[in-house]
């Protein structure tokens, strides 16, 4: 089978990159690996006799469109070059393994079906996951130890949104081989759950009522800059209001005068771990990388504004650098809000 041709851009450094406009990089879905794992989709879908299948097609970020039954994938996922890119200006790429891409792929399908057979409509299903027409937040205050929702995607996103808790909990239920009547015993999300899948064996077999397959927001009709793209994209995911205290971080580090003879900068060990604080801490707190990563840069400039230094061991100062970031993003998520991508 003959290479793949690559597209020009594939060459270009990130600034010229950032300064092509999305219409221009003349991406699709076919012959990526995203047709087989739509294809994947529609296997689970056929395998729980469930006739629906909702059009795919290259957009800005994930969402699926009020009205369409169909899904936007975010554009990135469609070449290596843009996974790098979308690494290195996010921290993570979302979506970018396989098994993360089929949780979201299963995600936007809970919402396409409710679009394509009006699912929120029903009075059992308003008062299973609640009034689908609340107005959605901007931020939203998570519960981290409730049961009341299953647990899919980071950031408890099932509590954003009455409507990401159905989709949420739709996705969990399609998964193939899920043990979702095992894992969620005792849980009050376990109703939800045996909801859905009554609510899919009423369905199974039916024609969907609402087919439109447009192509809502395309990238290939956007016009908007890579640059002015990743602007909008790091402001929605900045946190603000997670601050260090001098205090914590001389319980990390040590002064210039106490420190041992070549000691490591402070700020130089946070900057050569960098990546991999930023993917523990996002792991175990929920939030998604580049926030973590703000809040570390601005750890960073205070030990070096400080003149801290590495007194320890390295291993156990990465140790307690985690902990302390963990702690710092913890108590913002319980204390404050943090943003969703809507």
């Amino acid at each position: 089978m003959a290479k793949k041709k690559q597209p020009a851009w594939a060459a270009l450094a990130d600034r010229e990159l950032l300064d092509l406009r999305f219409c221009d990089l003349g991406l699709s879905l076919a012959g990526t690996v995203l047709e087989d794992r739509v294809e994947r989709l529609y296997d689970e879908l056929a395998d729980r006799e469930i006739e629906f299948r909702p059009h795919c097609w290259l957009g800005e970020e994930w969402f699926s469109p009020n009205g369409v039954p169909g899904i936007a994938i975010a554009f990135y996922l469609a070449h290596p070059r843009l996974m790098k890119l979308e690494r290195k200006m996010m921290m993570e790429v979302e979506g970018g393994s396989e098994s993360w891409c089929l949780k979201l792929l299963r995600h936007e399908t809970g919402h396409a079906l409710d679009t394509a057979f009006g699912l929120s409509r029903r009075v059992r299903w308003r008062r299973v996951f609640g009034n689908p027409h609340k107005p959605y937040p901007k931020t939203y205050w998570p519960k981290p130890t409730s049961k009341r929702y299953v647990q899919h995607l980071a950031l408890w996103y099932a509590q954003a949104h009455p409507a990401e808790d159905f989709a949420e909990t739709f996705a969990v239920w399609l998964k193939p081989r899920s043990r979702w009547r095992h894992d969620y015993q005792s849980w009050p999300a376990l109703g939800k759950l045996e909801y859905i899948d009554e609510l899919m064996g009423d369905i199974a077999g039916r024609k969907a009522k609402v087919c439109s397959r447009r192509h809502v927001a395309s990238i290939r009709n956007l016009k908007m800059t890579l640059r002015d793209h990743y602007a909008d994209k790091r402001a929605l995911y900045t946190i603000d209001h997670a601050e260090l205290h001098d205090q914590e971080l001389r319980r990390l580090f040590v002064d210039n005068h106490r420190a041992k003879k070549n000691a490591m900068t402070a700020a130089t060990f946070l900057r050569r771990h960098r990546r991999q604080l930023c993917e523990v801490v996002a792991f175990w707190t929920g939030q998604n990388s580049y926030g973590v990563h703000q809040v570390l840069r601005e750890m960073q400039q205070r030990c070096l504004e400080l003149g801290l230094r590495v007194g320890q061991q390295e291993e156990v100062a990465m140790q307690q650098a985690v902990a302390m970031l963990s702690t710092h993003i913890i108590s913002y998520l319980h204390s404050g809000r943090y943003r969703i991508a809507v």
